[in-house]
């Protein structure tokens, strides 16, 4: 098993980007998912701020984010509002918080600690810039298997307590994050 090199994203990785938003998000809407040009703004507007988890040459996982003020006295906002659908237009560059907008990891590659790393990297991002800390929306792709029995914020309840395990926010909380 080769070592698995965590590094910024280059231009010349964005198919491979394309192609893995495709592997691991592949019920979610194509309209929704980042394509090409999404993937170049992202370089154009905070190169810093992305990452790729690299397994030779393969793009196997990335890390996607911008910075921005997070207001927690109005926490509630669309995720596709404040990602501007995919274009990070909200970058900040004095920003006091890091937007964390995707994580992914190949499917093979799941269970080998990759996102923890490309997690890692956005700690290390708010340690050097001095960052009040990560924000981040996360899907809870686990829902779907109890959305007939329990309503989104009844399942989010239960993966806090420890009662479910989701894929997305499992790992999160795991990291630290709150909800």
């Amino acid at each position: 098993m080769a070592e698995i090199l965590i590094m910024n994203t280059r231009a010349d990785q964005l198919p491979q980007l394309v192609e893995l938003q495709i592997l691991c998000y592949p019920t979610l809407a194509d309209s929704s998912r980042f394509k090409a040009v999404h993937f170049e703004s992202h370089l154009r507007t905070f190169p810093a701020g992305q990452w790729v988890a690299l397994d030779g040459a393969r793009v196997v996982g990335i890390s996607a984010g911008f910075l921005y003020t997070f207001d927690f006295d109005h926490p509630h906002h669309h995720f596709d509002e404040i990602i501007d659908y995919g274009f990070f237009t909200r970058h900040d560059p004095h920003g006091q918080h890091f937007y964390g907008a995707d994580v992914s990891v190949h499917p093979d590659y799941r269970g080998r600690g990759i996102s923890r790393r490309l997690y890692n990297a956005r700690k290390e991002l708010v340690r050097q810039r001095r960052l009040r800390g990560i924000v981040t929306g996360g899907m809870i792709p686990g829902f779907v298997h109890f959305k007939a029995l329990l309503d989104a914020q009844t399942y989010v309840a239960h993966v806090v307590a420890g009662d479910i395990f989701d894929p997305t926010l499992s790992v999160q909380l795991r990291q630290g994050f709150r909800v």
